[in-house]
C-alpha cells in the first residue's frame, strides 16, 4: 500500500538509482504516471515528457477496455475480449480516442513533439498496472522509433500483465505484485483522478525547476 502517488514514486526512482544522471527519458503515461514520473525524473536528473496512451474503452462499460492507442497510432489489442464488437464499432471507438489524445497533446504536452526516442535509453512510467493495454501500446510507439533500450517502471502491477511486458521490454521495475489483483486504485491510501489542472501544474513545475 502506498501513501499517494509522490510516494510510490520515490520509491522508483530508488529501485532505479543506476540510471541517476545517466541522460534517460522518463515518458510519464498521464494522467495518473505524471505525479509519479515526475519524481522518478526528478531523482534521476532525467529528461522528462509525457507519452500518451489510451485505453479503447467498450461502448457499454467504458471503465473495462479492449486494448490501447498511443499517440503515433500504434494499437494494441485484446483479441478474445473485442471478438463481439465489429470493425465499425472499433473504428469509432479508435477514432474517439485519437480526438482524446489530440486534446491531451494540446493541453497537456502544450502541442509540444514527443522527445526524440530514437537510440535512448526510455523509461516508461504509470502509477500501476491493471490490464496493462495502455503501456503496451506505448511499448509499441518506442520499438517503433528505434529506442535504445525499453525499461517499464510501475509501483504495482497484476502478476500476468508483468509476466506478458517482460517478454516486450528490456527491463521491468515493480514495487508490489501482489497474487491478487482487482485495481491499482486498492494499493494507494490517497487515490483520485488527475484534473488537466494538476496535471499542467507538474509539467510547469518541471520546466520552471
Amino acid at each position: 500500500m502506498f501513501k499517494n502517488r509522490k510516494e510510490a514514486g520515490k520509491g522508483l526512482a530508488q529501485a532505479l538509482n543506476r540510471y541517476r544522471n545517466k541522460k534517460v527519458l522518463v515518458l510519464a503515461i498521464p494522467k495518473g504516471g505524471i505525479p509519479v514520473a515526475y519524481e522518478v525524473a526528478r531523482q534521476l536528473n532525467a529528461d522528462f515528457s509525457l507519452l500518451i496512451s489510451r485505453k479503447l474503452p467498450y461502448p457499454d462499460n467504458p471503465e473495462a477496455g479492449f486494448g490501447a492507442i498511443a499517440e503515433d497510432g500504434s494499437c494494441f489489442i485484446i483479441q478474445d475480449a473485442c471478438e463481439w464488437l465489429s470493425k465499425e464499432q472499433i473504428e469509432k471507438i479508435k477514432n474517439e480516442q485519437k480526438k482524446e489524445i489530440k486534446r491531451r497533446i494540446k493541453v497537456l504536452r502544450k502541442g509540444k513533439k514527443l522527445p526524440k526516442i530514437s537510440n535512448r535509453v526510455v523509461i516508461l512510467v504509470d502509477d500501476g498496472l491493471a490490464m496493462g493495454s495502455t503501456m503496451r501500446a506505448a511499448v509499441m510507439l518506442c520499438k517503433k522509433k528505434k529506442a535504445k533500450k525499453i525499461i517499464v517502471a510501475v509501483p504495482v502491477a497484476s502478476e500476468n500483465v508483468s509476466k506478458e511486458l517482460e517478454k516486450e521490454v528490456d527491463e521491468i521495475f515493480l514495487l508490489e505484485k501482489p497474487k491478487f489483483f482487482r485495481a491499482v486504485a486498492d494499493f494507494y491510501e490517497d487515490w483520485y483522478d488527475i484534473s488537466d489542472e494538476e496535471a499542467v501544474k507538474i509539467m510547469e513545475k518541471w520546466e520552471n525547476q
